[in-house]
């Protein structure tokens, strides 16, 4: 189940307040800049910095290769920068 755009327009790390890339096909929201996925669940993303889960750097580049590849979007689009 994707997740509805308003949430992803409002979505944000809970640890950093930075965007977030949302896979959807993976069900997991992923933070780039602390290498850190937060899983969706039923189409609810679990954004518990104690139940985020660290990612290698070969996980972090297959990452950051298909979310250039395929467009993948980023939370807090519609937001004003901090």
């Amino acid at each position: 189940m994707a997740l509805d755009q308003l949430l992803l327009e409002v979505l944000a790390c809970p640890e950093d307040k930075g965007p977030l890339l949302y896979f959807a096909d993976e069900d997991r929201l992923y933070n780039p800049r602390l290498h850190r996925a937060y899983e969706v669940r039923d189409g609810i993303p679990v954004m518990l910095v104690d139940e985020a889960t660290t990612v290698d750097d070969a996980e972090h580049d297959r990452l950051m290769a298909k979310a250039a590849g395929e467009g993948v979007p980023q939370t807090l689009q519609g937001s004003e920068p901090a």
